[in-house]
């Protein structure tokens, strides 16, 4: 079974992740399914398109757009699958929704680390549009942008990951405006709550 187009996947675990540990007990955090950030991201691949060769393979674990595996309600309130919805818990992804394969960054997108905030008298935890480079592309090291450079990126252009444990922002390798020199004093802002989904 192959799309001549699409990739062929089906979610790693479920459709869902809404539920945290917390001292050995499982804890429900959202039970609505309009919150899209709860909505899995993570998918293992089934099937790889038939029109064009691609380095992902079959049974990678890749990292998606959240509407892929999403559900919704219709104007009438009946609860639906995505448009991307194939059959037995099998979806469509086009490759554009595939961020990640097997902890390598696809296409031209990237993850970036967000940094803490050191400024006293801004009371936002996190730095506003700086962070550290985790994982690059073939586009940005040609620059010279590699994993562990300090960079500004545009506004409103990073969407939230927990990728091992970590939390990182995925965007494009164009959002990316400018790069930096260490100062030295650069704290990552990783919470404990990543570190238990």
């Amino acid at each position: 079974m192959k799309s001549l187009y699409h990739f062929i996947i089906k979610p790693l675990d479920k459709r869902y992740e809404n539920i945290k540990k917390v001292d050995n007990k499982e804890l429900v955090i959202n039970s609505s399914i309009e919150n899209h950030v709860f909505v899995s991201k993570r998918a293992i691949v089934v099937s790889t398109p038939a029109a064009y060769n691609t380095k992902i393979k079959v049974g990678d674990e890749i990292h998606i757009h959240h509407n892929v595996l999403r559900r919704f309600y219709d104007q009438k309130g009946i609860e639906k699958n995505s448009g991307t919805y194939f059959k037995n818990e099998l979806y469509f992804c086009s490759p554009e929704q595939i961020y990640m394969y097997n902890l390598k960054s696809h296409l031209n997108y990237c993850f970036i680390k967000p940094l803490k905030n050191q400024n006293f008298l801004d009371k936002r935890e996190e730095q506003p549009n700086v962070g550290i480079v985790k994982y690059t592309n073939n586009t940005l090291e040609a620059l010279g942008i590699t994993p562990g450079t300090l960079i500004t990126f545009t506004p409103n252009s990073e969407f939230e990951f927990i990728i091992d444990g970590e939390r990182l922002y995925c965007m494009k390798s164009n959002d990316i405006a400018l790069t930096h020199e260490y100062q030295g004093d650069e704290k990552e802002n990783n919470p404990s709550w990543a570190k238990s989904s």
